[in-house]
């Protein structure tokens, strides 16, 4: 009951899973780095994690971008300024919305997925034989892993901000009333290529993030099916809490003079 010894449990757990995490991050990055590269399960991870997000990512895209059309020419009607919804469209899926719904979208889908095969492996004392068998789980599990989201994010985000600034090129031509010619002139005059690469620099670090914390969470569970389930949970809490982090940090490294 006393507050202090509270404090300092809570204090003393969180120091302890920040020198965990940091341990397991510097292993997995020495692994990424390091040859021999398992190319064979590097491509099996491009596949489920780029290939197999691509119907939600896209789903995902074209309906933001078409609200976000809409919305802004709600905003901008109050200004007379609704010419304004081409350029914002553009630059608000490639700078922000692109690059976080899309690793919002493949966080739900991956990292759960990641902690819940490998939290799997770790309870059924798979992980223990691959060391029996001198087989370096990092390199086998963790560095394939992570190097195919960091991979397929980009791609992935590049594809998303295509189909999301058709959305809204939908929506503001066929409801908004918007001339084809003059808002694909507007989205192009307007657009900058320091936009489009900010926010595919943005999604190979939310890549990494999303893979780490599915590597982490799964590799660290104990105690059975409940265990797995609490570690899939967290992975998908973790993640999105870090991606959000992650582009406030981004967005100031990159854009603040």
């Amino acid at each position: 009951m006393n507050p202090l010894a509270s404090l300092g449990r809570v204090t003393l757990d969180l120091c302890t899973e920040v020198g965990r995490l940091s341990l397991f991050v510097k292993d997995a990055l020495i692994h990424m780095v390091s040859p021999p590269f398992h190319l064979r399960q590097i491509f099996e991870q491009v596949l489920r994690i780029g290939y197999n997000s691509l119907p939600v990512v896209g789903l995902t895209a074209f309906f933001t971008g078409g609200v976000l059309a809409l919305q802004i020419w709600i905003g901008g009607t109050r200004f007379n300024a609704e010419s304004i919804v081409a350029s914002i469209v553009a630059l608000g899926i490639t700078r922000e919305l692109g690059p976080v719904i899309a690793s919002l979208m493949v966080a739900g889908r991956v990292s759960a997925a990641i902690a819940a095969e490998v939290g799997t492996m770790r309870v059924t004392e798979q992980i223990d034989a691959l060391v029996t068998l001198s087989t370096n789980p990092f390199k086998y599990l963790i560095a394939p892993r992570i190097l195919a989201a960091i991979i397929c994010l980009p791609l992935l985000v590049a594809i998303a901000d295509t189909i999301g600034i058709m959305g809204g090129y939908v929506v503001g031509t066929e409801t908004l009333g918007f001339n084809s010619s003059v808002y694909i002139k507007n989205t192009v005059d307007f657009l900058e290529l320091r936009d489009i690469v900010s926010g595919l620099v943005k999604s190979a670090v939310f890549g990494f993030i999303i893979a780490l914390m599915g590597c982490y969470h799964g590799y660290y569970s104990r105690g059975g099916a409940q265990g797995v389930g609490k570690a899939t949970t967290n992975a998908v809490v973790s993640a999105s809490i870090l991606i959000l982090a992650a582009n406030y940090v981004l967005t100031s490294l990159l854009f603040t003079d």
